[in-house]
């Protein structure tokens, strides 16, 4: 960084500051949401729906911190408050010792199935229905944008990682 910082641009600045706000605030919205709806956080409905997507409802602990870009220790915390509720459980790998699987319950998928429909109408109640269809595509393609100056190797950003196998 130089000693001579460059500061924003008035439209860089209004588009720093309805990021900053939307990062605030639709998070929070929506966690209160669950918070009514199950009693969990928006991280919480994220994990289960990231293991629901998942080959046999099942990721190691690594690829399921990965896929909601959390830290171990975090995840580790979630899983395990989850796993009091019966909606997951930890193994070890059969393939090596070392490696832990999350795996989302039969209880577990039936408490996503019956909190996405909610969710999903939350989410477009609050994000898509203000936009529309050239806003969504720009979107999309902004946040890749920002995700690759981020983490070039995020697993989002690998071809056909988003797209669901229904």
């Amino acid at each position: 960084m130089s000693e001579n910082p460059v500061w924003l641009s008035q439209l860089e600045r209004d588009a720093w500051l309805g990021l900053q706000t939307v990062m605030t605030l639709l998070p929070a919205t929506l966690d209160s949401d669950l918070q009514g709806l199950e009693g969990i956080t928006l991280f919480d409905y994220h994990m289960l729906a990231m293991l629901s997507e998942a080959e046999d409802r099942k990721l190691s602990m690594t690829d399921l911190a990965s896929h909601t870009s959390a830290s171990l220790s975090r995840l580790s915390h979630v899983v395990k408050k989850l796993e009091s509720r019966g909606w997951v459980v930890r193994e070890q790998s059969e393939e090596d010792a070392r490696v832990k699987i999350a795996s989302l319950t039969d209880a577990g998928w039936d408490a996503v199935v019956a909190m996405a429909p909610h969710h999903v109408a939350s989410v477009r109640a609050l994000l898509f229905d203000p936009l529309d269809d050239k806003d969504v595509k720009n979107l999309a393609a902004i946040m890749r944008k920002v995700t690759t100056s981020l983490d070039q190797d995020h697993w989002i950003l690998k071809p056909g990682a988003t797209d669901l196998e229904h």
